[in-house]
């Protein structure tokens, strides 16, 4: 027994050392996971998330600021300014996540923290002149809260505070809410005029500083900064925290194509309609952006790259500096493919016909005008010319607009002009041939007889060739009642499928589609809706869909080239910004060449075409014969007379397309005048002619002009100055 409880006791021991043994393994096996786990996760971040973190980091740290980088400048091909900017004084301030609206006082008035925006805005109103056109009844209401704290707390009783805050149904930002609209409500009149002038100039100064967000400089002011305000400021800056002295840059427009567009002010930033779209860019509201055109399309490009900034912060988390990162960059340099000294011919011509038109008492319809000259070859707009003429009611004479942007949005019935279209139409779909002989002679259909203006009433054996030169209707008409199947005496038989295939023709030539410009706004025009015979055989002679200027000239620059639908394009170059400004910047990209489409006719089919278009200027019977007379140059064209109809009253329209030299050529133009008059005689469509000899003979004499100087062959263009007496600021 005595043996036996010694062993009891030794087992026990020897139990309890095992168990002590295995808790201090567990414990450090345990303590080992824990650190495995630990090391793993912190080389799991250092190593997998480590670069997302660096750059959560830099989202945090580095800001963009909105620094007034110059947009890009524009010029026309030959090198003219166009829209430039012009550098001006501007004191900026730049508030901080910190900042507050005002510091705060003890009891007995004395200042116990750092200013805010009103103290730096009374300090700054002691420098500078500002005045408060700007300011509104709501400014005014916030400022007097602003300086009124005790006041502006009694306009609403504890009493009513307590009752509205009662309400279960509101959250705290509701109740806070209707309490800050009630106090505003109740701020009378006689509180609101009760602002000194000195106070009104420091609200006027304060508004700006409080419409800017954090790190985003705002511009305090800009406009006539004087050189004692800007070294006055200056000098004192180190008391002004957040302001600074700067250069501003203002838009230059100084030419007064529409197509160039217009900007916005930092003022007025972003526009309502197009925040969403900026603000997902990087952009703040307050940026300058293009508002419409060019501005606007290349608005990428022409702004320029913001600074990049990242705060210096200390060991409590607040900013006590920045540091540069990245310094930002002006934005890119447009040369455009537009040669301002012929468009600048253009419209003087145009100007002079609208006004000499609008002489006529038959002309009171008219109050538009549009010419395009491209190179067929490559899409390149050479001139984007239109005009409005309106009577201006202080003086009542008329005033000539400027109306570029109408060549490609706004559409008209083009006449005699697409039956190129139609004969081309009518070879592919197999209804007319080759030199093919038709009766010109008048057409009954559905009771109402059709003519051509040539032949009112007898019959004339003409080929395809002699139809476009003499601008027969009824070949047309026999084309469209081919195509439509027609079965004489039954006027509601017709295959109305004839309508796709027309307009499937017609749009690879870029009539009645979108030509593809790089501008915005461009449309299409409109498609008749009726699908009679009667409508059928209008429209092949271009009486009833209506197309836009630059569509006609893309349509015949289609044949120019010898079938290729080419974009037309405005923006030839993409430079950066001049580093002398004297010669351009380093080429960066050259706007490629975007052929669309090729129609499906043959060249042979083409080539008969263009012998239409020859007979139209060179024909016996042409209907421009003898335009072309003594001219140095070759061309082929076609007019279009269109009837048509605006404010119920019957109107003629007047078109022209063609190009130049006939052999080679290099320049396709169109011009269209809608609703010309009232009454239509035979001298009316002499309008368009002049204004095609015109515009050619302003081309090629520039041309040779240039050749004898050498000004298009330089390697490294200079920039040379504007060519017009312009100056328009955005």
């Amino acid at each position: 027994m005595e043996n036996q409880q010694p062993n009891k006791g030794k087992q026990l021991k020897k139990k309890q050392r095992k168990q002590v043994v295995f808790r201090v393994n567990f414990l450090f096996f345990t303590v080992f996971l824990l650190f495995s786990t630990l090391i793993l996760r912190l080389g799991y971040l250092q190593i997998v998330k480590g670069e997302d973190f660096v750059a959560e980091l830099a989202r945090v740290d580095e800001i963009t600021i909105n620094t007034t980088m110059p947009r890009g400048r524009i010029y026309d091909r030959i090198g003219h300014v166009l829209v430039d900017n012009e550098p001006q004084n501007a004191i900026t301030y730049t508030k901080t996540t910190q900042t507050k609206a005002r510091a705060t006082y003890d009891k007995e008035g004395n200042q116990t923290s750092e200013d805010g925006m009103l103290e730096i805005a009374e300090k700054l109103a002691a420098y500078i002149e500002k005045d408060d056109r700007r300011v509104t009844v709501a400014d005014k209401r916030d400022f007097w809260i602003l300086l009124n704290p005790e006041l502006a707390a009694e306009k609403v009783p504890k009493e009513e505070r307590k009752e509205i805050s009662s309400d279960k149904k509101k959250t705290s930002k509701q109740i806070d809410r209707e309490i800050n609209q009630l106090t505003r409500d109740r701020i009378t009149e006689e509180e609101l005029n009760s602002f000194t002038q000195e106070e009104l100039k420091v609200l006027a100064i304060y508004r700006e500083m409080m419409a800017g967000y954090a790190y985003s400089p705002s511009i305090v002011k800009s406009e006539d900064v004087s050189e004692e305000e800007f070294a006055v400021v200056s000098e004192h800056l180190s008391d002004l925290p957040g302001v600074n002295t700067t250069t501003d840059w203002t838009r230059i427009k100084l030419s007064k194509s529409a197509i160039l567009g217009s900007t916005t002010s930092p003022i007025e930033g972003i526009p309502k309609s197009h925040l969403d779209h900026y603000l997902s860019r990087g952009y703040s509201r307050n940026d300058r952006v293009g508002r419409s055109y060019l501005e606007q399309q290349y608005e990428d490009l022409l702004s320029g790259q913001k600074a990049v900034h990242k705060n210096i912060k200390n060991r409590a988390g607040k900013v006590i500096g920045t540091e540069v990162v990245y310094e930002g960059e002006p934005g890119k340099d447009l040369v455009l493919s537009v040669d301002r000294e012929l468009e600048l011919e253009l419209e003087q011509m145009l100007e002079k016909t609208l006004r000499d038109l609008k002489q006529s008492s038959t002309a009171s319809k008219l109050d538009q005008g549009f010419i395009v000259m491209m190179d067929p070859n490559n899409g390149e707009v050479l001139a984007l010319v239109g005009k409005q003429i309106v009577r201006n009611e202080e003086t009542g004479k008329w005033d000539v607009l400027d109306y570029a942007y109408g060549t490609f949005t706004a559409a008209y019935e083009a006449g005699s002009t697409v039956k190129l279209a139609t004969m081309l139409t009518g070879y592919n779909e197999g209804v007319v041939r080759l030199g093919e002989r038709k009766i010109d002679e008048p057409l009954r259909v559905g009771g109402i007889w059709k003519r051509s203006l040539f032949n009112r009433f007898g019959r004339v054996s003409i080929d395809d060739v002699t139809a476009l030169g003499r601008s027969s209707n009824v070949y047309m008409f026999k084309i469209a009642l081919s195509l439509g199947q027609y079965v004489p005496g039954r006027a509601s038989s017709i295959d109305t499928t004839a309508y796709d295939k027309f307009r499937d023709n017609f749009a690879s030539f870029g009539l009645g589609v979108r030509t593809g410009i790089d501008l915005p706004g461009e449309v299409e025009g409109v498609k008749g809706p009726e699908l009679t015979v009667g409508k059928l055989m209008d429209f092949s002679i271009g009486q009833y869909d209506t197309y836009t200027t630059l569509q006609m000239a893309q349509y015949v620059s289609t044949i120019a080239n010898g079938g290729y639908r080419i974009a037309p394009r405005v923006v030839k170059e993409i430079r950066e910004p001049s580093v002398d400004g004297i010669q351009f910047g380093p080429l960066l990209q050259e706007t490629p060449i975007n052929v669309l489409n090729r129609i499906e006719n043959t060249d042979a089919e083409i080539a008969q075409v263009k012998k239409g278009m020859n007979y139209v200027y060179y024909g016996a019977n042409g209907t421009a014969a003898r335009l072309m007379e003594g001219a140095p140059y070759t061309a082929a064209g076609k007019t279009g007379t269109a009837e048509t109809f605006k404010d119920g009253r019957s109107t003629i329209s007047l078109s022209h397309v063609g190009y130049a030299p006939a052999e080679n050529p290099e320049v396709a133009y169109a011009i269209v005048i809608p609703h010309v008059t009232t009454h239509y005689t035979f001298q009316t469509s002499a309008t368009t002619n002049n204004l095609v000899r015109g515009a050619l003979d302003s081309y090629f004499a520039i041309k040779e002009r240039r050749a004898q100087e050498g000004t298009e062959s330089e390697i490294e263009r200079l920039i040379l100055p504007p060519i017009e007496q312009v100056e328009e600021k955005n």
